[in-house]
Formats: structure tokens, C-alpha cells, sequence
């Protein structure tokens, strides 16, 4: 599996964690009023990852496949634009040790 996922050149990266097997937690620092939340992960191996976001209380499962790496996007990728994404936070992932994933959060 390759490096964290890319963000758009309008996109600031705040973080990224590199190639990871099973979970962690890791913080994201604060944005400024009215910037979305990005969040974009590449996984690899057979399993199901769960992500979650706080303090917004943001989800989403990710299928990751034997063979290939695969990137949730969403449309363009997983981008949170509620109330209180602009506060700093973490981002939790829960995945099996067979799965190997990372991911670049971002704001935008």
C-alpha cells in the first residue's frame, strides 16, 4: 500500500497517519469558521473499518479488499460540514490486524 491518500491543492492537510494496522486514535487541530472537515482513507486486506469523528459524532464504514488498495471518497472524499467541525478533535479507526490502512484528514 502506498502513502496517506492526497488532498486537492485547495485543501489544507492537518494530519495524516501513514500505514497502520489495526486501530488508533489520533487528534486533528482546530479550522476556522465555516471550513469542511476531510477525511480521506486508503485501506488494504480483507476486513471492515470503522471510522468516527469527535466531537461531532461523524461515522462511516469502509470494506477494505484482499489485493488492492481501495480509497473512500465519498464523492469526492469523506468531508464533514456540520456544526462543530471547525473545533479540534480525533478520529478513531477500528479495524482487524489483517487490514492495513492510512489516511490524511484535512480541512477544505
Amino acid at each position: 500500500m502506498k502513502d496517506p491518500p492526497e488532498l486537492d491543492d485547495s485543501e489544507t492537510v492537518v494530519a495524516r497517519q501513514g500505514e497502520t494496522r489495526g486501530g488508533g486514535t489520533f487528534e486533528f487541530g482546530g479550522g476556522e469558521k465555516g471550513d469542511a472537515l476531510i477525511i480521506a482513507v486508503r485501506c488494504q486486506g480483507r476486513g471492515k473499518i470503522e471510522v468516527s469523528v469527535k466531537p461531532v459524532n461523524v461515522g462511516f464504514p469502509l470494506e477494505c479488499a484482499d489485493g488492492r488498495a481501495s480509497t473512500t471518497t465519498g464523492t469526492a472524499y469523506n468531508q464533514v460540514d456540520v456544526a462543530g467541525v471547525e473545533k479540534q478533535g480525533t478520529v478513531s479507526v477500528l479495524a482487524p490486524s489483517s487490514v492495513r490502512w492510512s489516511m490524511t484528514i484535512g480541512r477544505g
